[in-house]
């Protein structure tokens, strides 16, 4: 872990393909963190109903409660689930 944090950019205006590409990037990068119940929250996302992704998301953000050492994919997937709500 950097002796900084970074500053994560508050952004409420993705639509669809931007929260879709994010979660797409979440994926990958909890996969290569060996997060693999967390990477299979995030698998097969694209194109789901928003009461389902909002599920998937909150499932993945409850697997990673109490885990500092992951809270960079924390804060990201916290920035998605306040974008949910753009979901058309």
């Amino acid at each position: 872990m950097s002796t900084h944090d970074k500053t994560l950019k508050l952004v409420t205006n993705l639509n669809r393909a931007a929260i879709e590409a994010k979660l797409g990037e979440l994926r990958r990068g909890a996969q290569a963190q060996k997060l693999t119940e967390v990477a299979a929250q995030l698998a097969g996302i694209e194109g789901l109903a928003r009461a389902e992704m909002e599920k998937r998301v909150r499932s993945a953000l409850k697997s990673l409660a109490g885990k500092p050492e992951h809270r960079d994919l924390t804060a990201q997937l916290e920035l998605v689930e306040i974008n949910l709500p753009n979901l058309k």
